[in-house]
């Protein structure tokens, strides 16, 4: 039997068409076009296609704080209709990912106007279910295969409910038709920048999605793989599909592989239509197109403002700021609202439709756990680096200290060991999230965008995978540098010092969430030590905390190295300890351990209120990191 034949039966998804303009545009040649020619795509099964209209959008920045505020889109018009591949087009700062982000729904704050899908005022929960929106960058898990990422991609967005056979043979189809077969053991960093664009689009194609928005999907990649990218889109825009994506200054050969154009300048539309129209367009504005010239460098240099900001205007009027519809390639066929509304009535959702939305909580937290143990296994930072430098820093440490646990005449040594215990604790693991979590936000907003998942579930799920990262890595830390330093030998005081260390180093790792969550990598690294200065001058290492300015004694009790130190201290030289070993021939002030207590103002019983104290911070901390997360996604929106 037939492979595809098996595979349209086992998804449910009709056998698609090749058209003869398809076959004259390199379908029909080998390698990838082949691929796609033998491949029998996606097509779109029990769903109406879609036609997006917008009215007077407008969209309002704000500047910041006295600066006032810009307008970036002026009361734009347009119509995209289904089935076409539609690029909107203009110079840098016309507005072009602004009006992508507004028809997308993903920013929503500072825009006014209407957005018509079929002919009705879109509801954006409904219109998010049927859409998707890839970015500029390639925001996929590096780490994981091309396979692993489908995997991971048809549990969120299929559930349970779509039987396994099911799900896998959606992935061959769509790896197949993208020609990402052969690649699909492949780790995703070791792709190609056009392997990694459509692996991009097939993540998002799994759910089968009526309208697909892309911005700049060309960036970065030579004529050869922009040609594939772009005669790929082509065709899932012939199977029903509304397309639409943001380009710059495509090459004429590219510029032909568009069936609709939408030209913007300094926010306004000066030209919508078909590509093959835009010279008579031109011609009938008296703006002729030059003879040999690409008519997509010369309407993108009318934009510019190269032949006079008199010209943009011109356009702009003739073309109504959009609402012309002239010069579409079949004019007449474009549908008023009312028509449309005719043409597609409501009607109850198509069943293939509600068994993708039955994807609970559990069943997201459950599959972000598995993707993120892959992760785990395979990052060599998070896990090999961070393992590697608990080891060679406990060596380094328990060397140069090494004995100083249980004698008396080095108890101030051993006091400052303590110290630097509780700065590696508390340091590594902060300044390795500041590092690493801001390159997981860009495929957090974009995953959590389209709908894989919520952002409890992920935040859920990124606490609970470095638990045991970091009781296993504090663990080994704490073991060697105890016995190497020769702290007292007794399994309470041990548990007591490894509670603390494993807690300390779970509050440096919610303060790096904190910092990584809301700011880059750059301000990150040097905002996460300066937040961390003042704990250490509230610590009472540096000065007592009887010391302290009675106005200032607030300070300490905010400071989660005091907890930790205390606690250290009390595990080490508090509970009544005994004297410690001192060589008969040397002086040993501290031979006693409750005098050293005395002079460091430590009470010594202090371990569980400590360790209370460090647990209320971790839950405030891991709040406030879950709040500002929230915070930032709605912000860029």
């Amino acid at each position: 039997m037939d492979h595809n034949l098996t595979i349209e039966r086992q998804i449910n998804l009709p056998m698609g068409n090749i058209t003869s303009e398809q076959q004259q545009n390199g379908f029909n040649g080998n390698g990838y076009e082949k691929q796609l020619a033998f491949s029998n795509g996606l097509n779109m099964a029990n769903r109406d296609p879609i036609d997006l209209q917008f009215k007077d959008i407008t969209y309002t920045v704000n500047l910041g704080f006295n600066k006032g505020s810009k307008e970036i889109l002026h009361k734009v018009n347009g119509k995209f209709p289904s089935g076409q591949l539609t690029a909107i087009m203009g110079p840098s700062g016309a507005g072009k990912s602004t009006l992508l982000d507004v028809l997308s729904g993903y920013r929503r704050t500072g825009v006014q106007g209407s957005v018509y899908t079929n002919g009705r005022l879109r509801n954006l929960d409904a219109f998010r279910r049927m859409s998707c929106y890839i970015t500029q960058e390639d925001r996929i898990q590096t780490l994981l295969t091309v396979l692993e990422n489908m995997q991971i991609a048809a549990d969120f967005k299929l559930g349970n409910t779509f039987k396994s056979y099911e799900k896998a043979a959606r992935i061959e189809e769509i790896l197949t038709l993208l020609g990402l077969y052969e690649h699909q053991n492949t780790i995703s960093k070791r792709l190609s920048g056009g392997q990694k664009k459509r692996l991009s689009i097939a993540l998002e194609l799994i759910n089968n999605p009526t309208v697909m928005f892309l911005d700049e999907p060309t960036t970065g990649l030579d004529s050869h793989s922009c040609y594939q990218v772009v005669s790929l889109l082509k065709q899932l825009a012939a199977q029903g599909r509304t397309i639409i994506c943001t380009i710059h200054q495509p090459s004429a050969r590219l510029f032909q592989q568009f069936e609709q154009v939408y030209i913007l300048a300094m926010g306004e539309c000066l030209y919508q239509g078909g590509t093959e129209k835009i010279v008579p367009y031109l011609q009938s504005v008296n703006l002729p197109c030059p003879v040999y010239h690409n008519p997509a460098d010369y309407i993108v240099e009318l934009a510019c403002g190269e032949y006079g900001i008199d010209k943009i205007k011109t356009m702009v009027e003739s073309m109504d700021n959009g609402e012309c519809i002239d010069w579409f390639t079949n004019p007449e066929k474009v549908c008023k609202l009312e028509a449309l509304r005719q043409k597609y009535p409501i009607r109850q959702s198509s069943k293939d439709n509600d068994r993708m939305e039955s994807v609970n909580s559990f069943h997201q937290l459950r599959i972000l756990m598995r993707r993120g143990w892959i992760k785990t296994k395979r990052d060599a930072t998070l896990t090999h680096l961070r393992m590697a430098v608990n080891i060679s820093v406990a060596l380094m440490l328990g060397v140069l200290y090494i004995g100083s646990g249980n004698e008396g005449s080095r108890v101030l040594d051993n006091y400052k060991l303590l110290f630097a215990i509780l700065m590696h604790c508390s340091m590594a693991t902060m300044m390795l999230t500041v590092l690493t979590f801001p390159t997981e936000m860009g495929i957090l907003l974009k995953e959590h965008f389209n709908r894989w998942y919520s952002l409890k579930s992920y935040y859920i799920s990124v606490t609970l995978l470095d638990l045991p990262i970091s009781f296993i890595g504090t663990s080994i830390f704490t073991i060697l540098i105890y016995t190497i330093t020769s702290q007292p030998f007794e399994l309470s005081r041990f548990a007591m010092f490894l509670a603390i260390s494993i807690v300390v180093t779970i509050v440096g790792q919610s303060i790096g969430l904190m910092v990584g969550a809301w700011f880059d990598v750059v301000n990150g690294t040097f905002l996460a030590p300066t937040i961390t200065i003042p704990m250490m001058m509230f610590a009472g290492f540096g000065v007592t905390l009887r010391d302290l300015p009675s106005y200032m004694k607030w300070g300490s009790n905010i400071s989660f190295m005091r907890y930790g130190l205390e606690g250290f201290v009390g595990a080490i030289y508090g509970e009544n300890r005994q004297t410690l070993a001192c060589d008969k021939a040397m002086y040993c002030h501290y031979r006693y351990p409750k005098q050293f207590l005395t002079e460091i103002s430590m009470r010594g019983d202090q371990f569980w209120p400590c360790l209370n104290a460090l647990f209320i911070t971790v839950v405030l901390l891991r709040l406030g990191a879950y709040f500002l997360l929230r915070w930032k996604v709605v912000a860029v929106r």
